[in-house]
């Protein structure tokens, strides 16, 4: 079976560009004892993957040059040399940029079943996939929001920060999300429920400040922060005391830029906790929170956007303006 995938063709050193991506058409191999091969139909783009671009020493293993783009993916088993794992069910793995997979099915983890009878496909990727549960666990172990607190999340429209805003309304606080554009607001405070959002387009220090102050009178308890730099800066200086920020990526240092924090000394005399965490270090709370947002998605509780980009030689093009916030809630390829 021909396979089109994507590869790492070379390493950025500041911004990535389209030139740092190669589309290739490989046989796929025969399997071994044990192995599925998984006909993609969905490819997450996620801003982690900016990172493992780079050499640099991370949390996991960078992508090397000329190996497949990592990812999560979508599918159907399509051949199957594994008792468990029949043709035809439907799967979520890590089966990177491409239109098949191989996957050693004994590998715990590396890929599951997942019943789409009431929940997308697509959206076991998003909103009940491992965003979903980023955002559950982010917020559960870490911020552990009280009813009537203030929890802030920015790229609030996102396929995380959404989420966030949606379990910490749940939990009886009030949310403040913090986007790019009106569009992005609208959707954050009409659709998703938010008290509050703060579009920080073309704005400085004072501005934002100004208006955090406005959406968040009582101050900020909790943060779930995803960007970092400028917006990371203001809302500290808004955190009350012994506030919880759970520090989930910042991707506006992720092409290099420098992010030093303004005013470091709020970490102390707030007496704040900052926990810097990756939801794969999480695995025995997964099936709790991939249950809880299941129940969420399909009673219309938990609700989400997407942007598709068609086909697999889009996911360049998608993936970049993902990294400069061109997407509308989670980013996908659609590949079949």
């Amino acid at each position: 079976m021909n396979n089109r995938r994507i590869v790492l063709a070379a390493r950025p050193t500041g911004e990535a560009g389209l030139e740092h991506f190669r589309l290739e058409t490989l046989e796929t191999p025969p399997l071994a004892d044990g192995q599925v091969l998984v006909r993609n139909h969905w490819l997450s783009l996620d801003p982690y993957m900016r990172m493992r671009m780079n050499a640099a020493k991370n949390y996991a293993a960078p992508v090397e040059v000329g190996e497949v783009m990592v990812g999560g993916t979508a599918g159907e088993i399509v051949q199957s040399r594994h008792a468990d794992f029949a043709i035809g069910e439907t799967v979520v793995c890590q089966g990177g940029w491409q239109e098949c997979s191989v996957i050693d099915a004994n590998v715990k983890g590396a890929i599951r079943k997942v019943d789409i009878a009431r929940v997308p496909l697509a959206a076991h990727l998003g909103a009940v996939g491992m965003p979903g549960v980023t955002a559950w666990i982010g917020l559960d172990t870490i911020i552990e929001p009280k009813a009537g607190e203030t929890v802030l999340v920015d790229a609030a429209s996102g396929a995380v920060g959404g989420v966030v805003g949606q379990l910490a309304k749940e939990r009886g606080c009030r949310t403040v999300g913090i986007a790019g554009g009106a569009a992005k607001c609208a959707y954050v405070r009409g659709e998703l429920g938010f008290d509050a959002c703060i579009d920080y387009h073309g704005k400085g220090f004072d501005a934002l400040a100004a208006e955090l102050d406005a959406a968040a009178p009582n101050g900020v308890d909790g943060l779930f922060e995803n960007v970092g730099g400028l917006i990371l800066d203001v809302v500290l200086s808004r955190m009350n005391a012994f506030g919880r920020i759970a520090l989930c990526g910042m991707i506006a240092g992720y092409d290099g830029a420098p992010m030093p924090i303004r005013s470091p000394r709020v970490l102390l005399t707030q007496r704040l906790r900052l926990q810097g965490f990756i939801v794969t270090d999480h695995m025995p709370l997964w099936p709790a929170a991939l249950k809880a947002l299941g129940e969420g998605v399909a009673a219309g509780r938990i609700r989400y956007r997407e942007t598709i980009a068609p086909g697999l030689q889009s996911a360049p093009e998608a993936f970049l303006g993902l990294l400069k916030g061109r997407n509308f809630g989670k980013q996908l390829v659609k590949l079949r």
